[in-house]
């Protein structure tokens, strides 16, 4: 473990907090408590009818959010929620997870059973207007993130214990079969959310592991950031020259949770993140 101090960016807890999204024009950290139905920023939140999960910037003022119901367009200012388009509509025992937008201006998200169910979920692809599936039979959709280059997606299946890579055609569509970049089978060890910097450097928040691994581009350990919430579960690279590592946590499943659990992190790095990239209605 890399010997950093955590700083707490923001104590509210979160049964689940997910999805953190540095927003690119307002320099703003947002997410998720997905069990709570709650959208998060600093000092403020909003509540949705449904499990939120992941979102991308449209603009400055405008969030694209994940529901377990449909995308939406959110107003940040005013608190206006459009949906865009259904997603699972015949579907009332999934949510949505893990998402991220591509740099073709699309937004990947994946699905799973509210209870976990095995091979309830899927991954989707939004891009100008059309709402297509990807993979299927997808336990716990997760680590879905982008090469800088453009031309390589990852996800993973959380139980499978290996982050998949795919190569991108020049609209940022799957080309060909996805393969294994990241293979932690045999250990204890549970890839979660994910992001790459811009140097190509996977961070991969381990779920019951209490850190952030970072992976060289061709998948080598390089070295993990620790956080005192067990269930590190999504990174963000943001702050001032998106050197600052966000990291999300969750409370669920841990018997009688202390005030480490579920709060939003903040670590201090040497590394570069990505900016995150913009959806295109």
């Amino acid at each position: 473990m890399t010997e950093v101090t955590p700083m707490i960016h923001d104590d509210t807890p979160c049964e689940l907090g997910e999805g953190p999204l540095w927003h690119p024009e307002r320099q703003q950290l947002f997410w998720f408590d997905i069990l709570s139905k709650r959208l998060h920023t600093k000092g403020q939140s909003w509540t949705f009818p449904d499990y939120v999960s992941a979102a991308g910037w449209i603009d400055r003022d405008t969030l694209f959010v994940a529901s377990a119901r449909a995308l939406h367009r959110f107003e940040i200012d005013t608190g206006a929620d459009h949906i865009i388009t259904d997603l699972e509509p015949g579907s009332a025992h999934t949510r949505s997870n893990d998402g991220r937008a591509d740099p073709a201006g699309g937004f990947w998200i994946g699905t799973m059973g509210i209870a976990g169910e095995p091979g309830a979920g899927k991954i989707w692809r939004y891009y100008k207007g059309e709402l297509r599936c990807l993979y299927d039979e997808i336990t716990i959709s997760n680590a879905i993130c982008f090469a800088p280059d453009g031309r390589t997606a990852f996800f993973c299946d959380t139980p499978k214990q290996q982050i998949m890579k795919v190569a991108l055609d020049a609209e940022g569509w799957p080309a060909g079969a996805p393969s294994v970049h990241i293979d932690l089978t045999g250990t204890d060890l549970h890839p979660d959310g994910a992001i790459v910097d811009a140097d190509g450097n996977l961070f991969s928040a381990q779920w019951g592991a209490g850190r952030v691994a970072v992976y060289d581009p061709e998948g080598t350990f390089v070295e993990a950031f620790e956080v005192p919430g067990r269930h590190a579960s999504c990174p963000a690279l943001g702050g001032p020259g998106r050197h600052t590592l966000f990291v999300t946590t969750a409370r669920q499943d841990i018997e009688d949770p202390d005030d480490a659990q579920g709060v939003t992190y903040a670590i201090e790095t040497e590394y570069t993140g990505q900016p995150e990239h913009r959806v295109i209605l």
